[in-house]
Order: structure tokens, then sequence, then C-alpha cells
């Protein structure tokens, strides 16, 4: 499937550091937040132009004005979503979610998943946002 600059996610007022995305961090100091943190690291290390701000009260990067990935903490798991999902390679299937464009994967404390799967899902998201630069 081939997007359509028409069809991304932009955001704007995202900055190299945000304080609202360290308050959020500092206001879930259980495992779950120590997840999220760790996964929201990841994504902030994916390239130098990854940028951050609080949208729908989750931490959220971008790339320039283009929504990358966002990490949100619920009861029992953290959620690592992608705005672009549907159109990123998954060949360990860890990607859920049926939208037209989004998709997430699960993460607990006691389904680690993939790391690396993850990680290279990640990889990939940074470099599909790049190629709209």
């Amino acid at each position: 499937m081939q997007i359509m600059t028409s069809q991304l996610f932009r955001l704007h007022g995202a900055n190299k550091h945000s304080t609202e995305v360290e308050e959020w961090f500092k206001a879930h100091p259980d495992d779950l937040g120590y997840i999220a943190w760790y996964w929201f690291d990841e994504i902030r290390a994916a390239g130098d132009d990854v940028a951050e701000l609080l949208h729908d009260r989750c931490p959220t990067a971008c790339v320039g004005d283009i929504a990358l990935a966002y990490v949100n903490a619920f009861k029992s798991h953290v959620n690592v979503g992608f705005y672009m999902g549907a159109d990123l390679p998954d060949p360990h299937q860890q990607l859920q979610g049926s939208g037209k464009r989004m998709r997430h994967v699960k993460v607990s404390p006691v389904t680690a998943g993939d790391p690396e799967a993850l990680k290279a899902l990640i990889k990939a998201a940074y470099q599909l946002c790049k190629q709209f630069q």
C-alpha cells in the first residue's frame, strides 16, 4: 500500500524535549510506566530529528510534523503505537489493530514479546516517516 502525503497524520508543536512528556512519565512511576519510558526512549533514539509532545494525553514522537509513534499505559499493559503501522513490515506479527493506518504492540511485565522485533518496527516506522521529509 502506498501512502499519499495527504494521508499523513501531522502534529504541530513537537520539541526535542517536552516537559509535558516528562510530567507524564513522573505520573506513572510503576512497572508499566517504566516499560512505557523504556520504549519511548527507544523511539526517541530512532533519529536525531525525533521530537516529542503530549497528544491525546500520550507521549508521542514525531519526525518533523509527521506523527511517528506513541506509548500509553493501561491497567495491565503498555501500547507502543505506530501511526503508519498498517504499512510496516511485521514478519513476527506483533502489530495489533484493524484501523486504516494505526497499529500497536502490547507489552506487559508478563508478556514482553520480542524486544528485537519491536525495535525493528520502530526503525522501520522512522524510515517510513523520513521518506516524506
